[in-house]
């Protein structure tokens, strides 16, 4: 869809190498109709060899070392393979011709495993200036020729100014067009996918299987790879705009080869120890590279991809917008995606709890922490926090990190963490005498802001009269079940997969006896209170500036403006 069909200077150029080719190598050799199939077989097998040494992805992913045994065990994915589910591979392309052969690539090596009847690709090609275009057709006659269903469109800028481009509402845009498909697909003709497939950047066939199989076993909502990419002769995790821990925090400064607990990516005790056994943990949000989706817990109840609106265009050349300390975060679609998974877990576990009269679902073991927390923040605000709000626009990065050292003594006189707090007060120590050393590498170009400028302001004060307000904790509402599985690694143009492979998971092979038991995280965690806001409230493309600031997050809140909708509705 989407496609300039008008003729160019090489249109007839083309036409006749096809017409030479079908009458010198096709034509003479199918005799009949029992031997077209033979030239049929012939071509299918040059795309397989062909794609198949292209880069690293079928070549060299056999090869990678893997904890758990997982290339050694030929059967590791023989039960999900055999379910004949149908699988949904969604691709949005701007300018990606480095990498977009090799996800074909994949899609080919995928499809030999699950079957061309179990796929259906969605490309997208949004306003893309290299030869993607010319790619896209390549992938056209490759799934035409393997019988494996698919929709490519290609579509225009949203703005032909990039100044005023806001990428999250491109983000949110163009993967509401990829997932019509599906949709439709739904709607129309009954046909349910079992997981959507998000493809970005380079990862390995099995690494996606396994996150699958990771997927089911924990009927997730959502299952993530991480996002490498090589900086100063070293491997970063790059995507933090759409990454947060279990508490809600950024992914800072984390290192493939470092060894040290506080050096990892996630910064909540139990993330950092599943991460460091190679194990798939929770968190709060992510996308990081190459991630699976459940349809069931999101898609087919309605939820989509959206942005904040609030931001400011700054073409019109108007003052800068004043906004309030308690104001919606304008952050990625991802993150907002997140944040309505949170609330549609939590509005179906009430649903399941009315239909049943039964009990809550439970409180978990972060609400008393949390609400004592919530008095510790009342306390900051009263005593040390009386500045207005134009204030907090102004400070740095190493402010935020200042603060975070005051947030995690909070944490220490009431949530009995002493260890944990420690660890990231000495990183924030850290972080305030120095620049983000990784900052601009890989997907975070667009996520980290081009000056100091930051918004680190404090949460919202909380109302004068509390006893007015009831607000229940996240902690006693269904998880939403978001995972990050630490053995699918996505990389870009120029990274050595390998090396990575090496750095992440060492020479050697884990102990696999328990590694399929040990897919299974038994323990949720409720949403927590707060979380690192990182946004970007200005147009200007992937280039704009981001701003960060700590931000509230009640799904409480979220459930009964739900109510209030609903019955403004009726």
């Amino acid at each position: 869809m989407g496609r300039d069909e008008r003729d160019d200077m090489f249109t007839e150029l083309i036409y006749n190498g096809m017409q030479d080719y079908w009458e010198r190598f096709q034509q003479p050799y199918i005799v009949n109709k029992e031997t077209a199939n033979m030239d049929t077989q012939h071509i299918l097998q040059s795309i397989d060899q062909l794609l198949s040494l292209n880069g690293w992805v079928g070549h060299l992913c056999p090869t990678l070392t893997r904890p758990f045994g997982q290339h050694k065990r030929h059967n590791a994915y023989e039960d999900i393979l055999r379910e004949d589910h149908l699988y949904y591979i969604a691709i949005v392309i701007h300018s990606a011709d480095h990498f977009l052969v090799d996800q074909l690539a994949v899609i080919v090596q995928m499809a030999k495993r699950i079957g061309t009847n179990n796929l259906f690709v969605s490309m997208l090609d949004y306003d893309s200036t290299d030869s993607t275009e010319t790619l896209l057709d390549l992938s056209e006659a490759v799934l035409t020729l393997l019988g494996v269903p698919f929709r490519i469109r290609r579509l225009p800028g949203m703005t032909e100014d990039p100044q005023a481009a806001y990428y999250p509402l491109e983000e949110a845009y163009t993967r509401n067009l990829v997932l019509e498909p599906l949709h439709e697909l739904h709607k129309r003709r009954q046909i349910a996918f079992s997981r959507v497939v998000w493809l970005k950047g380079f990862t390995c066939p099995d690494d996606i299987l396994e996150t699958i199989k990771i997927s089911y076993v924990n009927e997730a909502a959502m299952v993530c790879g991480m996002d490498w990419a090589e900086h100063n002769g070293f491997f970063i995790f790059s995507d933090r705009w759409r990454t947060r821990d279990i508490e809600g925090d950024q992914f800072r400064q984390s290192k493939s080869s470092n060894d040290k607990p506080e050096g990892v990516p996630p910064r909540d005790k139990q993330g950092a120890l599943r991460y460091s056994q190679h194990l798939p943990f929770q968190v709060f949000c992510c996308e990081s590279g190459t991630h699976v989706v459940d349809p069931a817990q999101s898609y087919y109840k309605g939820v989509k991809y959206r942005a904040g609106t609030d931001y400011q265009n700054v073409t019109k050349g108007d003052g800068v917008k004043v906004r309030e300390p308690d104001a919606a975060c304008l952050d990625s679609s991802q993150a907002w995606f997140c944040r309505d998974l949170w609330v549609q877990s939590a509005w179906e576990g009430m649903k399941e709890v009315d239909s049943s009269g039964s009990s809550g679902s439970g409180v978990r073991r972060r609400e008393v922490k949390e609400v004592a927390r919530l008095d510790g923040w009342t306390a900051l605000w009263k005593g040390k926090r009386q500045a207005p709000a134009e204030e907090a626009a102004t400070e740095s990065e190493a402010d935020l990190d200042k603060k975070q050292v005051g947030r995690d003594a909070v944490k220490v006189q009431v949530g009995n963490e002493e260890e944990e707090v420690s660890d990231d007060a000495a990183d924030s120590r850290k972080g305030a005498a120095k620049e983000d050393s990784d900052a601009n590498a890989g997907s975070d170009y667009d996520a980290m802001p081009e000056d100091d400028t930051t918004h680190a302001d404090l949460p919202p004060p909380p109302p004068e009269d509390t006893d007015q307000k009831v607000s229940r904790p996240n902690s006693v509402y269904r998880p939403a079940r978001i995972l990050v599985n630490p053995r699918c690694p996505t990389t870009y143009a120029g990274v050595s997969h390998t090396k990575l492979a090496r750095d992440l998971f060492g020479e050697g092979e884990d102990d696999e006896s328990e590694g399929g038991e040990r897919y299974v995280l038994e323990d949720w965690e409720g949403a927590p209170e707060y979380f690192i806001c990182q946004e970007q409230r200005q147009t200007g493309g992937r280039k704009a500036t981001k701003t960060q600031r700590r931000l509230g997050f009640s799904i409480h809140d979220e459930l009964e403006m739900m109510k209030d909708l609903a019955q403004t509705v009726l």
